[in-house]
């Protein structure tokens, strides 16, 4: 007699686990002049949600660079993280972007509890030559 053999098809889905997070968090927000990425993360600097202006293929090119990309990225990232159960965040920005105060509002109005703003953008002492100087 023949025994059939049957495939398996359905592979076993695998499901994503909520993470236990404190109630705090930093986020923060590098804006170049091209685009502007947030990330959020827990006091040891483990990521916990990120996005960026031209993360979902909405904004390209040089529409990364707006303040309105910006405001979206921030949005994005703030709300996932506040699902995780993040609600106060200090808040550090990075670089000479048109997304940085756009960014922090968004951050402020979606549910976050902002307790410190700190500007980190590396300024050199005298060290490597800079680009050509832009003109706008």
């Amino acid at each position: 007699m023949a025994t059939q053999r049957v495939k398996k098809t359905v592979k076993d889905k695998k499901v994503k686990r909520d993470k236990k997070v404190e109630a705090f968090g930093i986020v923060h927000i590098k804006a170049s002049f091209n685009n502007t990425i947030v990330t959020i993360t827990d006091r040891n600097g483990n990521t916990l949600s990120w996005a960026s202006a031209g993360l979902d293929g909405d904004y390209k090119s040089s529409k990364k660079s707006t303040p309105f990309a910006a405001q979206i990225a921030s949005e994005k990232a703030s709300k996932k993280a506040f699902e995780m159960g993040v609600r106060e965040v200090d808040v550090y920005v990075k670089g000479p972007g048109m997304g940085r105060e756009s960014s922090i509002r968004a951050v402020e109005s979606s549910g976050l509890k902002v307790k410190l703003i700190k500007d980190v953008t590396p300024m050199p002492h005298n060290g490597c030559r800079p680009k050509k100087r832009r003109r706008i």
